[in-house]
């Protein structure tokens, strides 16, 4: 006779013993681990984030409607590990890697723990790879480097997601693989973010991770871990990934709320007194890597908000003790029509211009200072009529290179063209011509070189310094673009004479 004997599934079972806006209390598990899993009825799966003698506390991934009190809870003797791979480019998912834009089920044959810790000294090289945003003010005056840690911080409504998307945008042909992490914002914005890398073509190389205002606090604390595995999983391929955290306030939000619900002792502003290390651990994961350990990097630009432009609040300050420098969006700048409104003042980037190519640094030698110089300038003869002959052609520059400095949204500038621009001012060419003449340099400048002198502009791309013989030919298309320019504009004056 052929006996079976069925097989047995031995796992530990709790009860559970009380639901509240998703924190569960179970009784029983005594083995279980912190950040294990398990699973409630109805498939819904839960993380262990504390537990004492009495009681295990867990926090739900998904709604805790289908939860009730006396529900067997079984755990799945795991830790939170999500999908990786290169298939998850130019995908939407949530905070568990799961695919929620309606394409189907992504293929993926590799797991990697969301939570884990950070590379060793001995693991990394020191950063030296610039990462170009493509934004004018940031690459000449506050450089990132592949690896670097920069803080975004500013008011809402001031421009922060922006600046970040801009940053993705510019990333197209570098390859550079881009995540973008949502946290807690409403998802209508999140659907216009995707449209706008949509637009520009920037989808197929970004993953977005998801976890909006509509998501359960579980999800919305476990999406930026999620985002950095994914972005460490190919960190480890040799790949330069670029991360963004929109925004870190929102998480410690969360935070801060699922540590009241389980009745942790409050600090300062009732944040839990581990939210330093929330923070710094995700951070530290950031970074160039040896070659031993592929040789990738993965940069971090997280964002925080300010309320009224107060950068001493506890979350701001403890993200800027955390990383490698900020970048502070000035909501009166932004009033003003300065955009990007980012205030030089109270920017850094601690890399500094040692990531900078050398025709970067040398044409953004001492702009910083002549900027700061022009804005107190402008400060102390607003109330004055007549100024020095000096005087006005100081405040003549430095009109000049707000003007150069400003840029549109989602219109990240070539580094060749950045170059020429910063050049031309250096000159001392673009004080001297009209003001109207100013925006027309700008707009129309850069593609007349491309059509005339390709190799011009092949050779900063290529070369990135401005070598005595670049500098001479450029010398030369000044020249020739504005004998150009001033024969368009005296055939067109022409008709209306005869007119």
């Amino acid at each position: 006779m052929d006996f079976r004997i069925p097989t047995l599934d031995i796992k530990e079972v709790g009860l559970v013993k009380e639901v509240k806006q998703g924190i569960v209390k179970i009784d029983g598990l005594p083995s279980c681990a912190y950040g294990e899993l398990l699973q409630f009825p109805n498939r819904v799966k839960g993380i262990v984030i504390g537990f004492n003698q009495r009681e295990v506390n867990a926090i739900v991934l998904g709604k805790t409607n289908t939860i009730s009190v006396g529900d067997e809870v079984s755990s799945l003797s795991e830790l939170v590990n999500v999908p990786v791979g290169e298939g998850f480019l130019g995908r939407v998912v949530n905070s568990m890697a799961e695919p929620i834009d309606g394409k189907g089920p992504i293929p993926s044959a590799t797991f990697a723990p969301a939570f884990r810790e950070a590379p060793g000294i001995m693991d990394r090289n020191p950063i030296d790879k610039s990462l170009l945003t493509g934004i004018k003010i940031i690459d000449l005056m506050i450089p990132i480097g592949k690896g670097q840690r920069e803080l975004i911080i500013g008011d809402r409504q001031s421009g922060k997601s922006v600046l970040c998307l801009d940053a993705i945008i510019n990333q197209k042909d570098k390859d550079v693989v881009c995540i973008y992490c949502w946290i807690g914002g409403p998802s209508s914005d999140l659907k216009k973010h995707v449209h706008v890398l949509r637009k520009n073509q920037a989808l197929p190389y970004t993953i977005v991770v998801s976890a909006g205002a509509d998501a359960s606090v579980a999800e919305q604390y476990l999406a930026p871990y999620t985002a950095a595995a994914l972005g460490e999983h190919l960190m480890g391929q040799g790949k330069d990934v670029l991360v963004v955290f929109d925004d870190l306030t929102k998480h410690a939000w969360i935070y801060r709320e699922m540590s009241l619900l389980l009745e942790r002792s409050p600090g300062r502003e009732a944040y839990p007194g581990d939210i330093f290390y929330l923070h710094s651990q995700l951070m530290e994961r950031a970074g160039y890597m040896s070659g031993a350990k592929g040789g990738g990097s993965m940069t971090f630009l997280p964002i925080a908000e300010t309320l009224q432009g107060d950068i001493t609040g506890y979350i701001q300050t403890n993200l800027i003790s955390m990383t490698d420098g900020q970048i502070y969006i000035s909501t009166n700048l932004f009033k003003e029509g300065f955009k990007p409104a980012i205030d030089l003042g109270l920017s850094v980037s601690r890399i500094g211009s040692k990531v900078q190519c050398p025709a970067i640094r040398e044409v953004s030698m001492g702009l910083r200072l002549e900027y700061a110089q022009y804005r107190e300038m402008l400060r102390f003869t607003k109330l004055r009529t007549r100024l020095a002959p000096e005087t006005l052609e100081q405040m003549r520059r430095g009109e000049t290179l707000q003007a150069l400095m400003m840029q549109a949204n989602n219109t990240p500038v070539p580094l060749s063209k950045e170059i020429l621009l910063f050049y031309a001012f250096q000159r001392k060419i673009l004080e001297v011509i009209p003001r109207e003449m100013l925006q027309k340099f700008m707009d129309e400048f850069y593609p007349y070189l491309r059509q005339n002198f390709p190799e011009v502009v092949q050779h900063l791309e290529d070369k990135k310094e401005l070598t005595p013989e670049i500098k001479k030919e450029v010398g030369g298309t000044f020249v020739s673009f504005f004998r150009e320019y001033e024969a368009r504009e005296e055939a067109s004056r022409l008709p209306r004479e005869r007119r």
